[in-house]
């Protein structure tokens, strides 16, 4: 079992929790809540910046004692837009359960002069990424283009059963702008149905670091360098939330060179098969 990969702890409550302090990194947290109807997550932002993503169900958002009244509208990540909300540092919030509920908490280290508002369906586009058996629908809850947050990257992808994600290989682990941003990251991954499966590999160009996850319904993978393709098989479609942060707010990164061919369109290298 890959040493990067994390298997949900249970069914109910904080199921998954990804810590600067576990992962060993310094940046990225996650956690993963699963509610009850009229069950409750709350807690203090401190010095960190918080993204809530509604990855299923509908609840009752309070932030600083400010009512945003209920949000939230599909029951399964598979099935339309997500609903999400930021939570800047220094603040509090309390999400009340109306229906059951798996609610993402997504933070990164934050900063003064940010504001909480909601995100809701139709905030930023879906788009269409790749083509062929490369194809994959991106949801970008929180881009660099938004200027909203200090360190925060959020985004959902949904990659058909067959096809490859996060791919033409792909990495941000130096902090070289503009060639390349230093990004730690996590991916949260669902499948439809959901006794599906997929594969992720992690690896670096030396292959210091080359482990590959066999991956099921809540898995959360760690990335904290390298390059880390995702492959479902047929019949499966795959739901992953993305959570990027690192020293600056920029999503630059390097595609593997034995593979950029897949990336620019050129064609295979001479002498590849």
């Amino acid at each position: 079992m890959s040493k990067l990969s994390l298997k949900p702890k249970g069914e109910h409550g904080r199921v998954q929790e990804v810590t600067p302090q576990s992962a060993g990194w310094g940046h990225v947290g996650f956690a993963l809540d699963r509610l009850a109807p009229g069950e409750k997550s709350a807690a203090e932002t401190g010095d960190r910046e918080v993204c809530l993503v509604l990855v299923s169900g509908k609840g009752r958002l309070l932030i600083d004692g400010k009512d945003y009244g209920e949000i939230g509208e599909r029951m399964s990540p598979f099935d339309g837009a997500p609903w999400a909300a930021y939570v800047p540092a220094g603040s509090r919030y309390a999400f009340s359960a109306t229906t059951a509920v798996e609610l993402a908490v997504c933070s990164a280290p934050g900063a003064a002069g940010f504001s909480a508002r909601l995100l809701p369906p139709g905030t930023h586009d879906q788009i269409t990424r790749g083509k062929g058996s490369n194809t994959r629908l991106v949801t970008n809850i929180m881009p660099e283009s938004d200027g909203a947050a200090h360190q925060l990257l959020v985004v959902e992808v949904i990659t058909p059963g067959g096809n490859t994600s996060s791919y033409p290989p792909h990495k941000h682990d130096q902090d070289d702008i503009p060639a390349e941003s230093y990004l730690e990251e996590t991916y949260y991954h669902r499948f439809n149905p959901p006794q599906g499966y997929g594969f992720q590999r992690v690896y670096t160009d030396d292959r210091s670091l080359d482990e590959v996850a066999l991956l099921e319904d809540g898995d959360v993978v760690m990335v904290p360098k390298g390059y880390h393709p995702v492959a479902t098989i047929h019949g499966y479609d795959n739901y992953y939330l993305n959570v990027m942060a690192g020293p600056k707010r920029i999503w630059k990164f390097h595609n593997e060179p034995a593979h950029e061919w897949l990336f620019t369109g050129l064609g295979a290298p001479a002498g590849s098969r």
